[in-house]
């Protein structure tokens, strides 16, 4: 194969994983709970590939001969975020969670952070984010205290006005915490959430930005790198990776920008690997628990696959994934611990079953695999397709 082009689908579960009660309040089945909620889904593309193989969805019935090959991968790594999912991808599988605070961050790590930004911090909690900005927003205005707060995940997130703060202004800010935040307090990502508008109705803007972790080496990402083979990140995938084994990135906002640049890069990008996130599920329908909306963007990126499908060349390799769930139907606004849909179409290469994957690191080596011909033997993973 001469590219391989991985698109995770942010937070499309596939069900709930045996030990979901050690995360999560209830079990979470993102995609079946959105499809039953929806009335069914509208998803012709992904049902030929072979999504209705892989589990039961109202309105996307099992194919008699899928396209690709289909399965699903459990997330075997301690946590269910995005960067959790993401690394597992890759190769990285966490023996020890990252740190979460559902009580608020230690007066130490506020002191530090005071001390660094140069001035006092407001609310300090686990919160919603549309909720916090609500809640201290007029506040911090009147003060030009960032707003510091948390929540389920391993996050510690700062929103600032854009007229108190510039984009860049907190940008700085969070690389600041993100220099504190280690050790015991080596939080998975430090995420900027500027926002605008007026009291009580005041927006976030598009320009929140994730600042990880660096991970461990060596990964699917950097071992692809060390081979000369060139990577490219889509969307939040350098921020989620800390840029990490990708020479060239792609920070796009949202699954429509994604999606067209996506296409352009069938079009255009030479041999490679190409990371996409498709953030707007987790983002804007998970967490704000809205399965109705969150079933039109699936219709969106089905529908967006009519372009894309027939750019998917003999030595080329789609994989579609997730990176963990974030079920829309359920009380919280949290991710679910869940398994993970996996369909890898190469035209020609018959469908068949995969079952069930023995990690998500399965994925991110069989793209390594079908880039170099070969498995990394001192990486996480083993190739699910001999091609």
């Amino acid at each position: 194969m001469k590219r391989v082009f991985l698109i995770v689908l942010d937070s499309a579960g596939a069900g709930a994983l045996p030990d979901w009660a050690d995360y999560d309040e209830a079990p979470g089945h993102t995609l079946e709970n959105v499809a039953k909620a929806a009335g069914g889904l509208v998803l012709p593309n992904c049902g030929k590939l072979g999504l209705g193989n892989i589990l039961s969805l109202i309105g996307v019935p099992p194919a008699k001969q899928p396209l690709a090959a289909y399965g699903k991968a459990p997330l075997t790594t301690k946590g269910k975020d995005t960067t959790a999912g993401h690394w597992e991808i890759m190769g990285i599988v966490l023996k020890e969670p990252f740190p979460v605070f559902p009580q608020g961050f230690p007066a130490d790590l506020i002191d530090s952070l005071t001390a660094s930004f140069g001035t006092g911090i407001l609310c300090n909690q686990p919160y919603s984010g549309t909720q916090v900005i609500e809640d201290y927003g007029e506040e911090h205005l009147a003060t030009a205290k960032p707003i510091v707060y948390t929540s389920a995940d391993s996050v510690l997130q700062i929103a600032c006005h854009d007229q108190i703060y510039t984009t860049e202004a907190l940008y700085d800010l969070c690389e600041k915490a993100r220099a504190l935040c280690v050790g015991k307090y080596a939080v998975g990502r430090v995420i900027a959430r500027p926002f605008t508008g007026e009291p009580h109705a005041f927006l976030r803007t598009k320009y929140r930005k994730d600042f990880s972790l660096r991970p461990p080496v060596p990964n699917y990402l950097t071992a692809l790198r060390d081979r000369h083979i060139f990577t490219c990140g889509v969307g939040k995938i350098g921020d989620i990776f800390n840029m990490e084994g990708i020479q060239q990135t792609y920070p796009v906002k949202g699954n429509e920008l994604c999606l067209k640049e996506i296409v352009t890069l069938l079009r255009e990008g030479g041999a490679g690997f190409y990371f996409i996130n498709l953030v707007d599920f987790d983002m804007l329908y998970g967490h704000r628990n809205d399965p109705l909306g969150y079933a039109k963007a699936l219709r969106h990126f089905d529908f967006s696959l009519n372009r894309i499908l027939p750019l998917i060349g003999s030595d080329d390799l789609l994989i579609i994934t997730a990176d963990h769930g974030n079920d829309p139907t359920t009380m919280s606004n949290d991710h679910n611990r869940e398994y993970v849909p996996v369909l890898m179409y190469t035209p020609g290469l018959p469908g068949k079953d995969l079952g069930i994957l023995a990690t998500m690191s399965d994925i991110g080596a069989t793209a390594y695999y079908a880039l170099t011909g070969e498995n990394a033997a001192a990486i996480n993973g083993e190739s699910v397709l001999t091609l």
